[in-house]
């Protein structure tokens, strides 16, 4: 059943000395529905028109629209309301499934809320989150003519078919979210606000909103201390599949928290908060990716608004899930009938569930913290965070040249460091990479930096550890001990240099691929507190006939250990343990070596995840990866490029030629790669790009950039192109191996793009296009 409820005024014809009339719809709608499996469902008996329910099985669905229409005049105005339901199917184009007319008066002074006669669709396209299915989306159009004068004014929306349920785990104590039956593991971030100046502009929303989807997230949370974001916000999470949790607007942060007590009765006017709240649900409602109302963040809302939202936002009895209930209004009767109502973000089911606010867990951790039993208490993190420094150009691009020193390293008595920032990062809330007494410095583990540019580099390899090892954590012990985490937090409003997995330039940082590593729906890892390859398994589909191959490869280029587990049963929604990787205690193993996984089909060798790490030996460090700076690896690029208009996409093959593939990838890459380049498609040109290296051995950090090119700038000025959204970026290749990087930007008039590689082993970099 979907419910769309849409406020219309209507205007009386015109008549001598009188304006001609007016429609005008306000654009809140709201979008409900009962879809079809085995449960529970409300019915109306067309007879009696009385709600009840009983078990059926329904294999479609009903539209209700409903309509406010206000005539301000002194007589009967004579409309026709027109609805029309289709499904987009490229661009402008759509297929039309329903096309209903419907003629009504509108009685002299007047407001009358009225139904259209519902629609039926037979086995309507379901819309999913990210990562378990399509965002599949319906475009419901609706016109109000006056007799007479012709069409007054015309709206359109698009909504989803979907069920919404949520109910507290109890073997975790964590919230559980099903979307159309099933469980969905939640990983996703913390939204502060698209921009510190609202600047709130359609594309970076969408920018934004895609680069959760590439890092496989399937949540964001708008946190209480910001604002309800624009609708084009919302329409971007239909499209991409985020689901939203949709806070109101008080936070512990600044409201009736401190010495002394800041604001204890926060909001001052109640009624107009109340006013605006009822206008954000009318205004998000209708959008399927809205998955619930939180009261605010880390508090409650005042007892008043607290029982006035939840009497705005009651559940239709059968959301609810009682069994004795009976139906006494429609659907239409309810502001939001689909979606739960939280009183705050530590309330049922999210962090301790009682409002208390538990120690959270400390912002720097070991890697292997991460991943023990011990490390969170509760099923659902709603806040759990890391670092995020951005790279060298972001900082040069806004920072002031004086701001550009790197920390000092203070050695403290205990033998830990102390990080010094300058004044300017401090500003910029920069946060250290270690944690004194607690967590010696990560950048130090991987030698001095010299400068900026060292310093910032190293970062990254921290960022990515740091948030791939968080997320492998909670995934680890997915529905055993957790339900989900939300990061925080993804994104700054203004120029932070801390809590970000993209920066206000949106340039990622290399903490951006950790997460998407990591959040796979179907995953390989090593966890690091056991040393045993996992194999991770989001969707509701059982996967057969894999194999798990994990290779050590060591800093001269050399494959000490292999080992390989077959004939493998991935059962859906669970995390497998398969096997320990012994390296560490075999006989002489190397201080610091790289580990790949790989977790593919047996039958045609298809790589269903892959996942490298750079480790020490227990109590050991990285600093033999500084000299390994000066082993050029051989590298083969073959690029290809499409140009539409200002829009380009590349496609990248970036081999490690330092030795010849095994027959295994040999095949894997000649089925899945070479062939992308046969696509009949505008292009810009094949360009084959070789780097010439005397080493062989691991291609390590490899990254790429967008540039403008020579002549297109003024010295000085940050020549990058952003933004660009990567398939992966900040990967490795051991010898012999092969990957495909696709690129797509879109580059300003008179600029012509040139792509750039930097990598560990390549800190100069090198043009590739």
């Amino acid at each position: 059943m979907v419910k769309i409820s849409l406020a219309v005024l209507v205007y009386p014809p015109d008549h001598p000395g009188r304006t001609p009339p007016k429609v005008v719809m306000r654009k809140d709608v709201a979008a409900q529905y009962v879809d079809g499996w085995d449960w529970m469902a409300p019915i109306r008996d067309r007879n009696t028109g009385i709600w009840d329910e009983v078990s059926i099985c329904v294999t479609g669905v009903y539209l209700h629209t409903t309509m406010e229409l206000a005539n301000k005049s002194d007589w009967v105005a004579e409309c026709t309301l027109n609805i029309q339901v289709g499904t987009e199917l490229e661009g402008e184009i759509c297929t039309v499934e329903h096309l209903h007319t419907q003629n009504l008066s509108i009685p002299a002074a007047s407001q009358i809320q009225y139904t259209l006669p519902e629609l039926f669709f037979y086995k309507p396209s379901l819309w999913w989150p990210n990562g378990m299915g399509n965002q599949s989306l319906y475009n419901v159009e609706i016109t109000v003519d006056v007799k007479g004068h012709g069409e007054s004014d015309s709206w359109r929306q698009h909504f989803g078919f979907r069920k919404i349920e949520s109910h507290i785990d109890g073997k975790t104590g964590g919230r559980i979210f099903k979307v159309n039956g099933q469980p969905i593991f939640i990983r996703g971030g913390n939204w502060i606000s698209s921009d510190g100046l609202l600047r709130l502009s359609k594309k970076r929303y969408e920018t934004a909103i895609k680069f959760h989807a590439d890092m496989n997230f399937n949540m964001i949370r708008c946190w209480g201390g910001g604002l309800a974001e624009r609708p084009e916000f919302y329409h971007y999470c239909d499209i991409y599949g985020l689901l939203v949790w949709q806070e109101f607007w008080i936070t512990g942060d600044c409201d009736a928290q401190g010495v002394p007590l800041s604001n204890p009765v926060c909001p001052l006017d109640h009624d107009l908060f109340l006013l605006c709240a009822r206008d954000t649900i009318k205004l998000l409602r209708n959008h399927p990716s809205l998955a619930l109302w939180v009261g605010g963040n880390e508090r409650a809302p005042p007892d008043d608004i607290n029982m006035a939202l939840k009497k705005d936002l009651i559940l239709h009895p059968y959301f609810q899930g009682s069994s004795d209930c009976k139906y006494s209004k429609a659907p239409s009767e309810y502001l939001d009938g689909t979606r739960i109502y939280v009183q705050g973000s530590m309330w049922d089911g999210f962090a301790n569930g009682k409002g208390i606010l538990p120690k959270a867990p400390t912002k720097f951790k070991i890697l292997s913290v991460f991943l023990r039993m011990t490390f969170y208490d509760y099923g659902f993190n709603p806040e759990v965070g890391s670092v995020g420094m951005p790279v060298a150009a972001t900082v040069r691009s806004t920072i002031p040249p004086y701001g550009w020193q790197i920390p000092l390293f203070k050695e403290l008595p205990n033998g830990y460091i102390q990080e010094v920032p300058n004044p300017i990062w401090n500003y910029h809330k920069y946060i250290p990479h270690s944690k004194p007494e607690l967590v010696h410095n990560q950048i130090l583990l991987y030698g001095t930096p010299k400068d900026l540019d060292d310093f910032c580099l190293k970062a990254q390899l921290v960022n990515y550890t740091q948030y791939r090892a968080l997320l492998e954590g909670w995934t680890s012990r997915m529905w055993s001990k957790y339900t989900g985490v939300l990061i925080w937090k993804t994104q700054n409003p203004w120029t932070g240099l801390r809590g970000q997995l993209y920066d206000h330039l949106h340039e990622q940082t290399a903490g951006f691929y950790g997460c998407r590593r990591a959040a796979e729906p179907i995953h390989v890892q090593l966890n690091l507190a056991t040393y045993y390859v996992e194999v991770v398994n989001t969707t509701s589909e059982e996967l057969s006939d894999l194999a798990i191959e994990a290779s050590v490869w060591d800093l001269e280029g050399a494959c000490p250990y292999n080992q390989v587990s077959d004939k493998l049963t991935l059962p859906p929604k669970r995390t497998l343990s398969v096997f320990e990787m012994k390296y560490p205690k075999s006989e002489n193993p190397k201080p610091v070596y790289f580990l790949l996984l790989k977790l593919y089909k047996r039958s045609d060798h298809e790589m269903l995840s892959r996942n490298f790490y750079w480790l020490h030996l227990p109590g050991g460090d990285y600093k033999l990866l500084e000299p390994y700076k000066k082993n050029i690896i051989p590298l083969k690029i073959t690029s290809l490029t499409f140009i539409r208009g200002s829009t380009y996409e590349v496609r990248m093959h970036i081999a490690n030629t330092s030795k010849k593939p095994d027959s295994r990838n040999a095949l894997f890459f000649r089925k899945h790669c070479e062939r992308d380049f046969d696509m009949p498609l505008k292009t810009g040109g094949k360009r084959v790009t070789e780097i010439n290296g005397s080493k062989v051995g691991v291609a390590f950090f490899l990254h790429l950039s967008v540039h403008a090119s020579k002549g297109d700038y003024r010295e000085g000025e940050d020549t990058r192109v952003l933004p660009v959204h990567y398939s992966d970026n900040y990967f490795s290749l051991v010898p012999g191996e092969v990957t495909t990087i696709s690129l797509k930007f879109e580059v300003p008039h008179g600029i012509t793009p040139r792509v750039k590689l930097h990598g560990w082993n390549y800190r100069h970099g090198h043009t590739l296009l």
